[in-house]
């Protein structure tokens, strides 16, 4: 079995000259995915050598370490952002925008609309996909973790579909979607998803409306320090990352894509493995696109092979991740790849960039291309069963070997320890419970003192669910 090496994980695992010599000014969390799958369904963790060893859930990384605050916000200790906890109602991208420079959540007055890194900061792809039309969220999980962040699938009754969780970011795409759109990169944490998303009203429709999730600190957050190490590989020294220079050249399966990473010896390292999807998401330049700079959505030092896409346009490809992206319908058969070139669709018969070059889709894992010629889904997007590979290695990289027990369908993965009460709003413990021991300590408490130890039913100093107040009647009440 080949050794993972580690370079870093968080400040506490480094000798103080390491971190004099190399501060990590962007650290990249990991997908929390403890899970290993194969082209269908969930199994038990492969051994090296094994088909499908050296996905996602093998390489343990830094985990988010969110701390619920009083005041509204959400810490993160790992990446060093403060979030605001509850998005809010829904607003047009305009609003998204200027309400940041309003915002006094916690009583600051320097938060921003995050780019699309610092969002995808928070992606937990632990979640579950509906990717099907639902009428109930009845298996689902979302890909954010609940037990800090208020979260709402999209409310049927004013017609949205449950998918219909878009996030807002900065980050707005060089190039246009749908044949014309402005487009800024959205997160969807009902879907699992980056994509282009209008950013503004389109024809006669009224503007789509997004949840805004503003953020402080870290202002370095994202933004990445290359170098190139001269022996085909180039080192993130604001990640602690390295990557291989140039990619597989081809296009592959995902099985074959994991074998590839695992089988590559490179730069003098034999240590290789195909990256996650916060990873390869690391290293997007969301500045570049095809119709923008005529380059692939990278930084210049890497190269990128290059494709002629569906509408025959010169383009740059799909890239692999070792993610699987958990679906209700199809289980752990599709995983989540990085488009570094337009992200194709079928809209009315004609091809064109549907969600822009540094979007994160998901396709199966394997297949025959042919038979996803028109595109699916509501966009016709393109199927990209074959994609190529760029491999990592560095950061923690921590060789896990096991994992939970197998479960037999997305319908049995647990909730998420707290998860939300009704409607997707975080249940009593999940709204108090800072430092996340799944109980309210006195401390915790914010009801009224005398009314503690009247909860307290067993006398043990703590609030469980079984002992939380009723709610208060009326609409939900809203943060500051």
């Amino acid at each position: 079995m080949k050794q993972t090496m580690s370079l870093f994980g968080c400040a506490a695992w480094l000798a103080p000259a390491l971190l004099a010599a190399a501060p990590l000014t962007y650290v990249v969390t990991d997908t929390g995915q403890e899970r290993c799958y194969d082209d269908h369904a969930e199994i038990a963790y492969p051994t090296s050598g094994a088909r499908f060893f050296g996905q996602d859930a093998h390489y343990q990384g830094i985990a988010s370490d969110f701390r619920t605050n009083a005041n509204g916000t959400v810490s993160d200790l790992s990446t060093g952002l403060v979030w605001v906890r509850d998005p809010g109602a829904k607003v047009t991208y305009d609003r998204a925008v200027a309400d940041a420079e309003a915002c006094r959540v916690g009583g600051y007055t320097d938060w921003r609309l995050p780019t699309i890194k610092e969002l995808y900061s928070l992606m937990d792809f632990r979640g579950v996909d509906p990717n099907v039309k639902r009428t109930d969220t009845t298996g689902l999980r979302p890909f954010i973790d609940t037990r800090f962040f208020v979260f709402h699938y999209g409310d049927e009754s004013v017609g949205d579909r449950i998918i219909d969780s878009q996030y807002a970011t900065s980050t707005l795409y060089g190039g246009t979607t749908m044949g014309g759109n402005k487009t800024m990169f959205g997160v969807n944490f009902a879907d699992g998803r980056i994509k282009g998303y209008p950013a503004g009203a389109i024809r006669d429709r009224p503007a789509k409306l997004y949840y805004a999730l503003y953020v402080r600190g870290n202002p370095q957050y994202g933004k990445n320090r290359f170098r190139s190490n001269g022996d085909g590989t180039v080192a993130d020294e604001a990640t602690g990352l390295i990557w291989q220079q140039a990619d597989s050249g081809k296009a592959m399966d995902w099985q074959h894509a994991l074998a590839y990473a695992e089988g590559l010896a490179l730069g003098g390292h034999d240590d290789w493995r195909l990256p996650n999807a916060k990873e390869l998401q690391s290293i997007v330049d969301y500045s570049r696109a095809p119709d923008a700079t005529g380059s692939a959505a990278i930084d210049p030092l890497f190269a990128c092979t290059s494709i002629t896409n569906e509408a025959g346009q010169k383009d740059f490809g799909c890239y692999w991740t070792g993610t699987t992206h958990v679906g209700v319908r199809n289980g752990g058969a599709c995983a989540a790849y990085l488009s570094f070139g337009r992200a194709m669709g079928n809209m009315r018969g004609r091809w064109m960039d549907v969600h822009g070059a540094g979007a994160q889709r998901s396709d199966p894992k394997g297949g025959n291309p042919a038979d996803y010629a028109q595109g699916r889904g509501p966009q016709g997007d393109a199927v990209r069963v074959l994609n190529c590979v760029r491999c990592v290695r560095g950061g923690p990289a921590a060789l896990r070997t096991s994992g939970p027990a197998v479960q037999t369908s997305s319908s049995d993965l647990p909730p998420l320890r707290g998860g939300p009460g009704a409607g997707g709003r975080p249940s009593f413990v999940q709204h108090l419970d800072r430092n996340g021991d799944g109980k309210v300590s006195r401390e915790e408490f914010d009801g009224p003192a005398d009314q503690f130890p009247i909860l307290d039913r067993n006398h043990d100093g703590y609030l469980t669910e079984d002992e939380a107040p009723p709610p208060p009647s009326g609409e939900r009440q809203r943060m500051p």
